[in-house]
């Protein structure tokens, strides 16, 4: 149990990082109960949900607060309310009457102590319930949090076959505690921290201690400390400032809702970062070719693994190359066609007002514009909309002249290789427009020019000094073994992988980190 928040040991499994704490002037607590108070309700106004009982304890003006909603009402009752009153009289002080609550009466296992207004009014937000006597400049507070939670549910978002069911939900106590019960080691560590000068939005490093690279951890907490943001409502607010400069449409901080994908993670040296409010962790840093990897390679056999991830990296290709490569051979290399494929495609231009160029584009855009659509309305209707749009639209549009058939067969093909990887599909979605417009304008030449520069662009990113390219670049023939293919577990555990060891690390060599790092 711990008194104080400077109690809180920052080498012990749950820490709190000071060095990030936002908060430069703090409003010691003062002795008289009135003024504590009347600062509180300027602070908070006339909210509604600010709940103040005065009560008398053991001869002593004292005062009860909670914010309603956040704490249990019954609790509050039959843990602090009732042995309040029952206390008798006697005792010479203020300050050895709290003591004799704080050690006898209250059975909080949570049971902290704040001296500023600062740190009183962030834990009463967050759930405590806190006791004020007059007299005394400090304020007990036990944790009696009773706020609505959804239910750990599966992840939307990375459907697993054979692995956990178990997702990440909006609570950040329970997202910590499905993590620290699949890593049942001491060197498993939790900094809390919060970010955003209005939200104080509680965020959580997990990390092992004995894995995590020590510059790499410094770095995040400073960018963490850097994020100057009032509010923070998801974890996407403070990716940018984990990334740093961006120079390609690929990133390296990833999201996950899997505990297990982010205890992999957390062992291979990474930092993951929770954010209350969300069920998408973020995992620092992440490499290009974990994109094509998911629980269930690590699940199934070998080989089945190896053959689901090469699907993976050609229908990369496929969806971000192949329109674009359609629209220039059609346009610019005609005679690259086989012959009977040509007058089929000669047949459809001819009927169709638009260059080819254009017709992808537009039905490119429709298809997002289809997509959005059934994202955003309620999963009773969304089904309806996307039938509606590739059946009745589709069929429509061909039968009317506005496209041409093989055009929509490249985009069905393209969408659906684009579904494969859905960690990168808004990357895959922004380039494929780029791709179009090279192959309608320079032919070939031009996709291959932008493929060549998109190469440059991902090959010379890098988070925090390390490669996200890696291990294909710089290459390591012994890190291949769960690249393209994945080897048997055998292979994969006779040699621990961290990220910050891999080829081409700045970390590992001990080089200074680039300021665009």
């Amino acid at each position: 149990m711990y008194r104080d928040f400077a109690d809180i040991p920052t080498g012990s499994g749950y820490a709190v990082d000071r060095e990030c704490d936002t908060v430069s002037e703090k409003t010691p607590l003062s002795a008289s109960l009135a003024d504590n108070l009347i600062l509180l309700r300027e602070r908070f106004g006339i909210s509604a949900d600010l709940v103040i009982r005065e009560v008398r304890v053991a001869g002593y003006d004292a005062a009860l607060i909670s914010i309603e909603g956040m704490v249990d009402r019954h609790m509050m009752a039959n843990a602090v309310i009732l042995p309040l009153m029952r206390m008798q009289e006697g005792y010479p002080d203020a300050k050895t009457l709290m003591r004799e609550i704080r050690e006898n009466v209250l059975g909080f296992v949570d049971l902290l102590e704040a001296k500023t207004a600062e740190e009183l009014i962030e834990l009463i937000i967050s759930g405590f319930a806190a006791i004020l006597i007059d007299g005394i400049g400090t304020a007990s507070l036990g944790g009696l949090q009773a706020f609505m939670i959804r239910g750990v549910s599966e992840p939307s978002t990375e459907v697993s076959v054979r692995g956990s069911r178990e997702g990440f939900t909006e609570a950040i106590r329970v997202n910590v505690s499905m993590v620290r019960r699949r890593l049942k080691t001491p060197q498993l560590t939790f900094e809390m921290t919060s970010v955003g000068t209005e939200s104080r939005t509680a965020v959580c490093l997990c990390y092992m201690r004995d894995r995590v690279s020590q510059r790499l951890l410094r770095d995040v907490r400073r960018r963490l400390r850097h994020c100057t943001l009032d509010m923070v409502l998801d974890s996407g607010y403070i990716q940018p400032f984990l990334e740093g400069k961006r120079r390609s449409v690929f990133t390296g901080v990833d999201t996950t809702e899997r505990p297990d994908t982010l205890c992999g993670k957390i062992a291979e040296g990474r930092i993951g970062v929770l954010v209350d409010g969300t069920p998408f962790a973020l995992v620092t840093p992440y490499l290009f070719s974990e994109h094509f990897q998911s629980m269930d390679d690590y699940t199934q056999h070998p080989l089945y693994a190896s053959f689901i991830r090469m699907i993976k990296y050609v229908s990369f290709f496929v969806s971000l190359l192949l329109p674009g490569l359609y629209v220039a051979v059609g346009t610019h290399h005609p005679e690259m066609l086989p012959s009977v494929f040509l007058l089929s495609f000669i047949n459809s231009d001819r009927s169709t007002p638009f260059s080819l160029t254009v017709e992808a584009l537009l039905i490119h855009f429709v298809f997002e514009i289809m997509r959005e659509a059934g994202l955003r309305f309620p999963k009773s209707v969304g089904h309806a909309v996307s039938i509606v749009g590739a059946l009745v639209i589709g069929e429509s549009a061909v039968r009317a002249g506005l496209v041409s058939a093989p055009m929509v067969i490249v985009v069905a093909l393209t969408s659906i290789s684009a579904f494969v990887i859905p960690s990168l599909y808004g990357s895959i979605a922004t380039l494929r427009f780029v791709f179009i417009v090279l192959g309608g304008t320079f032919g070939i030449y031009g996709v291959a020019l932008g493929t060549l520069l998109l190469v440059i662009s991902v090959c010379s990113l890098n988070i925090r000094g390390i490669p996200i390219t890696a291990p294909i670049s710089p290459f390591s023939l012994k890190a291949m073994r769960d690249v393209f293919i994945r080897s048997d577990w055998r292979v994969l555990s006779r040699k621990r992988f961290l990220v910050q060891n891999v080829v081409g690390s700045r970390i590992a060599e001990g080089e200074e980190e680039q300021p665009n790092a």
